[in-house]
């Protein structure tokens, strides 16, 4: 038991160590990171007038590529469509939803986890959660890099008499899974009989970003980006400071003296006040009035454009993505959006590669818990994703439709589950389809002019087709 407290104890402490750097991109994810932009005197001096504007490209980068990546199955290998039964449990866990938080947390965090275990009962099927990188940290084995322990720390409840959330954690190690509860005064104390099961299970599984040889778990998309969205920010918010002294016209007086502003009920004005539409008047006759002409602000659009652009360079996000409406960076047609988004692409299809291992891991686990188990032939399971490019409708329908149309000798080069895999139709769209032809097949008009549309080699199934005869 005092292994258990002192890996509990090591698990805890780099999770809090871990915890500084995701608080930084999580508030720039949220909008709530530091802002230094304005000078505290003026910020005093304006008070609520003008507020510090943020440019969220954080999460604009974030999204970009989360929004690309769309669990549609899983297959095993020499099947061409995903697998009912894999595809019900994920369905059953909600992870429609919630693999897209995990994908979104994992970009602009670094990692996110996802949690595996037993259902409720034994026709229950195993429960798959998401959970944040804050809460959790998990340690591999440097020879394996794979998961070896795990700890999941959370709150719960109202604030206790003591002044604060009662805390729980959950510890994974191999075989065994133990929750603790924090008792003030004698620290973590075991809360509940452990879980044992299988020394080959470790139900925990990292969704990790951009991970390294050295650095497994990863890190956040927008990393490199930061000074630049810093800076964007600072010229945003010293642009509006500018619109305040500047873009409007600036008035100047001579011959006045402080006495003379007051309002109507003889209070004193601020000699220097700058509010728009203020009125000036005096009765010195020597005093004089003008104005300073007004300042463009276009230096300001202009470096927000030149920090656009090398955000989109260390990103791969397309040059529409920061573009001003109207822009030169706007594509013109369906070809030059693809053009452009080829190395968004690019990266989003690597990051399928990264989280569809890890997906796969996790379905493996479920039909571990599920059969009680190891599956051999799950070891060849194929996450299905959605293509992570954008071509338009009209484009992928005509290739597809071309690539299913029959050719000689009756055949077509994609099969019609392929096309309609191709066309982004998921599992359930794609089973009502199939009932559908079948229906059609037994309505005898339907079938009639089936086999009037069909070519009369159409029913060749056996060998390649006859070479036609050719005349001296």
């Amino acid at each position: 038991m005092a292994a258990l407290d002192d890996t509990l104890r090591n698990l805890l402490n780099a999770l809090d160590r871990s915890r500084f750097d995701l608080a930084k991109y999580d508030a720039y994810l949220e909008n709530e990171q530091p802002i230094r932009f304005i000078a505290p005197s003026l910020q005093k001096e304006f008070g609520e007038r003008i507020t510090a504007l943020i440019i969220n490209w954080p999460r604009l980068v974030t999204g970009a590529f989360e929004e690309r990546l769309d669990v549609e199955g899983f297959r095993y290998a020499g099947n061409s469509s995903g697998d009912e039964a894999l595809w019900e449990i994920w369905q059953a866990n909600d992870l429609d939803e919630q693999s897209q938080q995990g994908h979104f947390e994992s970009i602009g965090l670094s990692r996110s986890y996802v949690f595996v275990g037993a259902g409720e009962s034994q026709d229950d099927a195993p429960v798959v959660t998401i959970e944040s990188p804050m809460q959790v940290f998990a340690r591999r084995d440097p020879r394996t890099r794979r998961v070896i322990e795990a700890v999941k720390r959370w709150d719960v409840g109202d604030i206790t008499e003591r002044g604060s959330f009662e805390q729980h954690a959950m510890l994974y190690t191999e075989g065994r899974r133990c929750e603790y509860i924090f008792d003030g005064a004698k620290g973590w104390r075991g809360y509940a009989p452990a879980d044992e099961y299988d020394k080959s299970i470790m139900p925990v599984v990292p969704l990790v970003n951009q991970p390294r040889i050295l650095r497994p778990d990863g890190r956040s998309e927008f990393t490199d980006i930061i000074p630049l969205a810093d800076a964007a920010n600072k010229m945003a918010t010293d642009m509006m400071v500018s619109g305040e002294y500047h873009a409007m016209p600036r008035r100047w007086a001579a011959g006045l003296k402080e006495s003379d502003f007051v309002d109507e009920n003889d209070q004193p004005l601020s000699a220097w006040s700058r509010d728009a539409g203020t009125l000036w008047s005096t009765e010195n006759e020597k005093a004089t009035f003008g104005q300073f002409k007004e300042t463009d602000l276009v230096v300001f659009h202009n470096t927000i454009k030149l920090l656009g652009q090398l955000t989109i360079q260390l990103t791969g996000l397309p040059p529409h993505y920061t573009a001003f409406a109207g822009g030169e960076a706007n594509p013109t047609s369906g070809e030059a959006i693809n053009a452009s988004e080829a190395q968004l692409v690019k990266r989003a299809e690597r990051k399928q590669t990264y989280l569809g291992g890890a997906w796969e891991e996790v379905q493996r686990l479920v039909l571990r818990f599920q059969t009680g188990t190891w599956d051999p032939k799950a070891r060849s399971l194929e996450t299905i994703w959605r293509d992570p490019s954008t071509p338009t409708l009209a484009q992928k329908a005509d290739a597809i439709m071309k690539l299913a149309t029959p050719v000689q000798g009756g055949r077509a080069i994609l099969p019609i589950e392929q096309a309609r895999i191709d066309l982004g139709y998921t599992p359930e769209q794609r089973t009502r389809m199939a009932e559908m032809d079948r229906e059609a097949l037994q309505d005898p008009y339907l079938a009639t002019l089936a086999q009037k549309d069909t070519p009369p080699s159409a029913g060749v199934t056996d060998g390649p087709a006859e070479p036609a005869a050719v005349s001296g």
